[in-house]
């Protein structure tokens, strides 16, 4: 099979993907959902990175994400299989309703990162591949340069305005 490194490669780029997809199909970027998430983008944007992306990472900050959803059904998976991924989506459903988050992109990158996970691990995966890949994809929007960051999911947020027309929340 493949060797570790690039099994978290690939993990990673699954689940930016999977992260990303979810989140900006729940609107993290759109506006500031949760307590602290204006505060944070208004931030971000001075430091001179995007306010749409400013929100997301908000949002990230202040309340599980699909981000958090997904790092919390790898270790999940890691730990009991399929029911470990399932009862993690549990906690980060409680979670959400904790921080009044209104969405449940979080509950659902979760539910979505459980399968994943595990099926990947039916085809020669490790869960711990994307527990690593994980952390790996959540620096990229979090840990390495938040300006760059919040201008890429600006940009990411533009592309889906484009195909999913902007509705009222």
């Amino acid at each position: 099979m493949l060797d570790e490194p690039l099994r978290i490669l690939i993990a990673a780029i699954i689940c930016w993907l999977n992260f990303m997809t979810i989140d900006l199909i729940f609107r993290l970027p759109h506006s500031g959902g949760v307590s602290g998430a204006t505060a944070i983008a208004q931030e971000v944007e001075k430091g001179g990175g995007k306010l749409n992306g400013g929100f997301m990472m908000g949002n990230i900050v202040s309340s599980p994400d699909a981000s958090a959803g997904t790092l919390l059904a790898s270790c999940g998976v890691y730990c009991a299989g399929l029911p470990g991924g399932l009862f993690a989506a549990l906690l980060v459903y409680i979670g959400n309703r904790i921080c009044y988050d209104p969405g449940y992109a979080g509950t659902t990158g979760c539910i979505t990162a459980t399968f994943i996970v595990y099926g990947a691990t039916q085809i020669g995966f490790v869960a711990s591949d994307f527990i690593a890949g994980m952390v790996i994809a959540i620096l990229t929007i979090q840990g390495i340069s938040y300006v760059h960051a919040s201008r890429l999911v600006a940009r990411l947020w533009k592309v889906r305005c484009r195909f999913i027309p902007e509705d009222k929340p």
